[in-house]
């Protein structure tokens, strides 16, 4: 579908990438991997025909279209939402206009009575079948799906593109690119700005997806699902791995291995040509034996300097730590309230962290994550209710855009300089060594970082603070690989207390000791608590809705009138009957128990009930006609919101009342 061979291109006569080649095939899924500035972005531009090489050629099969979604998106656009979605079905509305128009000529030849031109009926059976490949009449009813399914829900259909932030910019490209179905989709970050529920639903359309993909991402989870290949950008070469991300790792480990035993033989094979020359080159008798070894030796140099061990890479050092040790209690929430205008976030938060815990706040955007995040660490002020901080505790907030809140006319050293006490000013160029930047780099301004530099930066003013609270909003967004098992491992030696909102799997694997989910809802986002990481808490989710379907699906008791009789010749025995000294304790627990199970026999209908009308909603939601309502869809979508926050409720109710029933159970019986 797509070649590049020998690909050159350079920076201000610096060169970023030489000699690279790259063969993308139908249905190829090729991870581009590589450390922040070598040079991923700038072939992806290469690749789709927004930029050009030094040197080398690309071609791309006849009738191939190339889509791009690149990681920032000009924002000075004054279309709705909508129209800019409903760009990508240019071709299918010109597609459907030529059938019209044809249909209207073919008509026009029956009513005169004559037999319909050949070349006109092709033509409309010819343009028919585009219509149909290209989606259709159903291709509107899709692209308000992908739309919802990317977050993008009826109620910001209307909304001018310059009043959203570049994240939901992103998903409004994705989904046009999602619908327009090119053969070769290249995508650049496509997770960054996505929530994760957001990234299931992206998962689930990209694991079907009919073209090739080419993906730059730092998502390892998102990696080893969806690739076949890992393409290596790494000191201007391209490396190619048939294989996941996990196993490039090993693949790249074994190379190491390899490449490490092939500079030994190298030194050892340089050291004793070495020798021979320091010891003949002087002599006629030798003369031409030592020249041959010195050409030898010129090889076997050039061989050595282009053998580097990725183990040598340089790569960042972060520890962070606390100055005091922080009370108990670290933060205490009661009864917050907070509202934008008429939008109600939360109307009575409870919510409480203790020192030591490491909470991941999940759940879809616009759920109220971010304002949790901002309420806890007091940048942000409650409309009322209370907040507070515990005794010695000491809070750092790295927000969602703290990129945005470096000044771009300061330099690197300046910028760290800022936020540093008079006792970190000789340490500041050993924290910026730390965090990649040496020698002239600390001189760079701001402006011209890349996006994993900028990161570097805030990240090292974070460490500065020494606080025993931290609250990180995407704290991983534009970090490289290597860059996030780094802070990972920072973050899993620190001994406070963390608080963290990221779409990364691994990272909230590797961090949460508990999960707290935050779900939109009317009149109110509603917060859950899960102990335990990610996959603890998809687990419990899962064991959740494996109940529900065990409860649908188990027949109904029998009505008391068809209930069994006991046998005339069965009589209980003694040991059955209770004695009189807890005969009266028990009376008092079947009667708890019989309440107890009527009251989880209606909290199970009534999860049954709403179950179907939820399932009943979706269903509506993708029928095209109901698709191209815009108004019947956000009624439906409020409705399926308003349902879902009812039912996560009730089914906290019935897990309680089912605890309830197994206990007094358990009591009866001992």
């Amino acid at each position: 579908m797509l070649r590049v061979e020998g690909m050159t291109k350079s920076f201000g006569g610096k060169p970023l990438f030489s000699g690279v080649s790259l063969h993308v095939r139908p249905e190829d899924r090729i991870g581009l991997v590589g450390r922040n500035g070598a040079g991923k972005s700038t072939l992806m531009r290469i690749l789709s025909g927004r930029d050009t090489g030094d040197d080398g050629q690309i071609r791309a099969r006849r009738g191939a279209r190339v889509g791009y979604l690149k990681q920032e998106v000009d924002p000075g656009a004054s279309n709705t939402v909508m129209q800019e979605a409903l760009k990508a079905l240019a071709s299918v509305h010109a597609l459907e206009a030529d059938l019209r128009e044809t249909e209207a000529e073919i008509s026009q030849a029956g009513s005169e009575g004559g037999a319909v031109p050949e070349r006109l009926a092709a033509r409309y059976d010819q343009l028919n079948h585009e219509f149909e490949r290209a989606g259709g009449f159903e291709a509107e009813a899709q692209l308000r799906g992908t739309l919802v399914g990317l977050g993008l829900g009826p109620e910001k259909w209307d909304q001018p593109l310059s009043q959203l932030s570049g994240g939901w910019l992103m998903r409004v490209e994705l989904a046009k690119l999602l619908v327009e179905r090119p053969e070769v989709l290249l995508l650049d970050e496509p997770t960054n700005h996505l929530d994760l529920p957001s990234i299931a639903w992206f998962e689930g359309v990209l694991s079907s997806y009919p073209g090739a993909v080419v993906v730059v991402s730092h998502d390892r989870t998102f990696l080893d699902r969806h690739v076949t290949q890992i393409a290596e950008l790494e000191l201007g070469k391209l490396d190619l791995y048939k294989t996941n991300y996990s196993g490039y790792v090993k693949q790249k480990a074994l190379r190491s291995e390899e490449i490490a035993a092939r500079r030994k033989n190298l030194d050892r094979e340089i050291a004793h040509k070495t020798a021979f020359v320091e010891r003949f080159g002087a002599k006629a008798t030798k003369a031409r034996q030592a020249t041959s070894r010195k050409k030898q030796l010129d090889k076997l140099h050039e061989e050595r300097s282009q053998l580097v061990d990725p183990k040598k890479l340089r790569t960042m050092r972060v520890r962070f730590e606390s100055a005091v040790r922080s009370g108990d209690i670290v933060l205490r929430m009661e009864q917050t309230a907070k509202a934008y205008a008429d939008h109600v976030v939360y109307q009575s938060l409870d919510f409480e962290l203790r020192r030591g815990d490491r909470v991941a706040l999940v759940g879809p955007n616009g759920a109220g994550k971010s304002t949790l995040l901002r309420l806890g660490a007091g940048a942000l002020s409650a409309d009322s209710g209370v907040i507070e901080l515990g005794h010695n505790v000491n809070c750092a907030y790295f927000a969602q855009h703290q990129l945005d809140a470096l000044t771009a006319n300061r330099t690197v050293l300046e910028e760290l300089s800022s936020d540093a006490g008079l006792d970190d000013m000789p340490r500041l160029r050993g924290v910026l060594g730390a965090f990649l930047f040496s020698g002239d780099d600390v001189e760079k301004r701001v402006s011209v970082l890349s996006g994993g530099e900028k990161s570097r930066l805030a990240l090292a003013k974070l460490l500065l603070k020494r606080a025993n609270f931290l609250v990180l909003d995407e704290p991983t967004n534009h970090l490289d690989i290597e860059a996030r098992d780094v802070l990972t491992q920072a973050l899993e030696n620190y001994d406070g207390t963390l608080m963290l909102v990221s779409h990364d799997r691994r990272f909230i694997n590797a961090l949460a000791n508990r999960v707290v989910e935050v779900t939109a809802a009317q009149p109110e986002s509603h917060v859950r608590s899960f102990y335990g990481n990610y996959d603890d808490y998809r687990e419990t989710l899962d064991r959740e809705a494996a109940a529900t379907r065990k409860q649908t699906d188990t027949p109904a008791p029998p009505a008391p009138s068809q209930a069994p009789q006991p046998s005339k010749a069965t009589k209980p025995s003694k040991a059955a009957k209770p004695t009189r000294r807890n005969s009266s304790e028990d009376r008092a627990r079947r009667k708890s128990l019989r309440t107890l199970k009527a009251r989880g026999a209606e909290l199970e209908a009534r999860i049954e009930s709403d179950e179907a009308e939820i399932e009943r909603i979706s269903w509506l939601c993708a029928e095209p006609e109901v698709a191209r309502d815009g108004e019947r869809m956000r009624e439906l979508q409020l409705k399926r919101r308003t349902l879902e926050t009812g039912l996560a409720q009730i089914y906290d109710e019935w897990e309680r009342v089912a605890h309830e029933i197994e206990a007094t159970e358990t009591a009866l019986a001992g």
